[in-house]
């Protein structure tokens, strides 16, 4: 690295310009220049623009060549340096190093994402002689709100919800002085200029402080928790809903009030000693609960201490986050108990961020608010992460990590700018310019009215943050996601290209983009596992229900070599939501009803299936009236869980069987048993189309006899997750096979798609296939299911841009 920067500076003159682009701009950038710049005597200046930061600087080459090189290895924290590009400078620079007013201009850089508070910044919120001691929001260049704040670039004060905030003399004089860790850290504050935290009552009565142990609000609110209260807390990117997790009833009341049937309420803890108490946490979940994402951590609930089942029904994990704002630190400074820390939303809308609209929903759930009076600019929620295959893997992208951007692989450099509009639900949005892919937060579903009118406004944001002009958009090839429809409209009227892309290989292509797979490599076999995706109209496609997928694949193209045998869904959606359904279309297809009653009657499964409409169903089967064919691995999951009675009537939000079904999975059985008893799945060939598909009839007749032999359930878990495992591998080597000499089809297998959430299934098939001399591609930083779709869209787009320009 020193030789490449000596060739690139002894050309220039004692004048140079230093261009550095990527995430710079309200890290601590600028100051970090000035001191580098002091410390070797340089003159000059720095300043924010449209396109990063810009350095100006006289003085030996040798010193300008070191400030170069420290500004590589010695960035800001939460900085992301993309490039650093050197030009001659031409043009006076007067002694000294001075720090300029931002210029505006195109953007081109980068928003940093929120970023939880610093070791300093907590140390100082907790420290009496502190000026800032017990300020609840407290923040330098190192920590607080970015996104959440932001309303336009460059990112100055003016541009964010602090604006309404003008400093006092003494957060002005730390703003000022390039030496203090808060210099330009926009969202500076204090008790004296800042905004002010306030606990209500949402009926309007007075809060009668004399009942609660209390320094402050903040500490009356926790008072409250501890007391059993529901309370509602104004925290970064939303409303949160807090109560004590250790009381029963407390749960069960927020549970009941914000119409969360099952699914698992994340929790916050004062610290990693608290979370042990729980969980087992290794050291890569240690680094990823205190990494200044501060993201939620799914944790093996393993510690000597048990919380209430209603925290997290039927599941064998638990979500944990550390306080990430200095609000949560004040309020957990007397709390040894671990909180529910859930959205503050009623079930399936939108986060509340805005306060009238918090005491119109949340008042039915809670009583109390600790609220404040800074605006959240943009909704954001928290991201989920899980360790799996040594990696930490996001599995909702979000909070300290949107809008983080991606690199895009070699060959992208020359693609336009472009907007992909990303799936239905877990929606996110992407757009591409300069080489780079920015997702947006995690959104929803936008079958909610709200969601949707939240990603409209997030669309014209970052199109404002990031000076986007599209010249091409990307959408799935569904008819009927909001989300293409919109990309469809907005095609039409802007006139503008539209590129229609296959939902799974949108999957395969977003694997191979985090991968940085170049865009002319060979293509891979990718094996997309989710719910449902909309097939292509052709011999293969028929504009059928996609969901376990084996595709040949690039960024161009794919070709579909092989399948999961297509399954009818009676009732269509609703079979997504009521597993029962896709039992009893699973067991008709492999052997009958007159099978069944022959050998299995004695089952509580054939006995419940028996009191359904049966006659409905199998008229609907028959005549193909709302009962489509899915080629589906999300609905085999939610078949298995209902046959092994874990979620056999209704699934209380998306996912739930196939969750239930991997925490009870028995890990003696996975570590000691020997496939031998792993369900079998064979993998003939389809009629018409001839192509392999993964068919279940034996595995089926495994189930029914291990239920007969009442085989615990934690048991068969085990042996379906190695049994699935175990036909991908054979599915793999199969689909590489050729009929000539010539050598395999291919020797990268790319994994995608909502199934492989499931660690059991994404470690059991990665080594599998890796012991078979595979090389395997997986999600980390972008999620394996529909939160990553837009990334595979924007990709495939701009490969068929790029492709249509070389052609002209």
């Amino acid at each position: 690295m020193t030789a490449i920067l000596a060739r690139e500076t002894e050309n220039l003159r004692d004048s140079v310009q230093i261009r550095v682009r990527g995430r710079v701009q309200g890290v601590g950038f600028r100051p970090t220049v000035w001191r580098f710049a002091q410390e070797s005597r340089l003159h000059g200046e720095v300043l924010n623009d449209g396109e990063g930061v810009l350095i100006r600087v006289r003085g030996p080459r040798s010193d300008i060549q070191r400030l170069v090189e420290r500004l590589r290895s010695e960035p800001p924290p939460l900085a992301s340096i993309e490039a650093i590009e050197l030009a001659p400078f031409i043009g006076q620079l007067d002694a000294g190093f001075r720090i300029v007013e931002s210029a505006t201009g195109e953007a081109h850089t980068e928003i940093s994402p929120d970023a939880g508070i610093c070791a300093a910044c907590a140390a100082e919120v907790l420290d009496p002689f502190a000026r800032r001691y017990r300020y609840p929001f407290t923040n330098c260049t190192h920590c607080g709100p970015r996104l959440t704040i932001v309303r336009g670039i460059p990112y100055d004060r003016a541009s964010t919800t602090m604006a309404p905030f003008p400093l006092c003399v003494d957060c002005a004089a730390e703003y000022g002085e390039p030496a203090d860790r808060r210099f330009h850290a926009e969202p500076i504050a204090c008790h004296a200029c800042g905004p002010k935290a306030r606990l209500v009552r949402f009926d309007g009565r007075a809060v009668s402080y004399e009942q609660h142990s209390m320094l402050d609000d903040v500490d009356a609110a926790m008072s409250l928790i501890q007391k059993g209260e529901i309370v509602a807390i104004k925290a970064l990117g939303g409303y949160q809903l807090a109560c004590d997790a250790t009381r029963p009833e407390a749960v069960a009341r927020l549970r009941q009030l914000k119409r969360r049937d099952g699914k698992p309420f994340a929790l916050m803890a004062r610290d990693i000693d608290v979370i042990r108490k729980y969980c087992a946490v290794s050291r890569e979940e240690e680094q990823a609960l205190r990494s200044a994402a501060a993201p939620i951590v799914l944790l093996d609930a393993s510690g000597p201490q048990h919380l209430p089942e209603s925290v997290a029904p039927g599941m064998s994990t638990l979500g944990f986050m550390l306080p990430s704002t200095p609000l949560h630190v004040l309020l957990f400074r007397r709390m040894a108990r671990p909180v529910v820390m859930t959205s503050g939303n009623l079930s399936d809308e939108p986060q509340v961020t805005d306060d009238a609209e918090a005491a119109a929903k949340l008042g039915q759930i809670a009583s109390f608010a600790l609220t404040h009076n800074r605006e959240i600019a943009n909704r954001v929620d928290d991201s989920v992460v899980r360790l799996a295959v040594g990696k930490i893997r996001m599995l909702r992208r979000a909070r300290g990590h949107a809008p983080a951007s991606v690199r895009l692989p070699r060959g992208f450099e020359t693609a336009p700018q472009i907007l992909a509009f990303g799936p239905e639900m877990k929606a996110t949005f992407c757009l591409v310019k300069d080489g780079r892919a920015v997702l947006s937060q995690h959104q929803g579903d936008l079958e909610d009215a709200a969601t949707f009118d939240d990603y409209c406004k997030n669309l014209v944001l970052f199109r404002e943050l990031f000076g986007h002009q599209p010249r091409a958009l990307a959408c799935d090839m569904h008819p009927e996601y909001l989300s293409s429809k919109l990309a469809r409209e907005r095609a039409q009227v802007r006139q503008l290209a539209l590129i229609e892309v296959q939902h799974h290989h949108a999957h395969i292509a977003a694997c191979l983009a985090e991968n940085g797979r170049p865009l002319g490599a060979p293509a891979v076999l990718g094996i997309a596992l989710d719910g449902l995706g909309f097939g292509p109209s052709g011999e293969t496609g028929g504009g059928a229900i996609w969901g376990g997928e084996f595709l040949l694949a690039d960024y161009r193209d794919f070709d579909r070599l092989g399948t999961f045998k297509p399954v009818a869904m009676p009732g269509g959606a609703q079979a997504s939501r009521e597993p029962w359904r896709n039992l009893y279309a699973h067991l008709m297809a492999e052997l009958g009803w007159a099978q069944l009653a022959m050998n299995f009657s004695e089952l509580e499964i054939f006995r419940a299936l028996a009191r359904k409409p049966r006659a409905t169903l199998d008229g609907m089967i028959k005549d193909s009236l709302n009962s489509p064919p899915a080629s589906s691995c999300g609905r085999l999951f939610d078949a298995v869980a209902a046959a092994l009675g874990i979620c056999f009537e209704r699934q209380a939000y998306e996912g739930e069987a196939a969750m239930r079904l991997e925490a009870i999975v028995c890990r003696k059985t996975m570590a000691e048993e020997g496939d031998e008893l792993a369900y079998p799945l064979a993998i003939p060939n389809l009629k018409g189309t001839g192509i392999p598909y993964v068919e279940p009839v034996a595995m089926w007749n495994a189930i029914l006899g291990d239920l007969v032999l009442q085989t615990p359930v934690e048991v068969m878990a085990a042996r379906f997750h190695k049994g699935l495992a175990n036909v991908l591998v054979a599915m793999a080597l199969k689909l590489a096979r050729r009929d000539d000499e010539a050598g395999p089809r291919f020797d990268t297998i790319a994994l995608s798609g909502g199934c492989f959430n499931n660690r059991i299934l994404l470690e059991q098939t990665a080594r599998r296939l890796e012991e078979r001399e595979f090389n395997v591609l997986t999600h980390a930083e972008v999620p394996a299911g529909d939160g990553g779709v837009a990334l595979g869209q924007a990709a495939i787009a701009a490969a068929h841009c790029i492709d249509a320009a070389t052609a002209r």
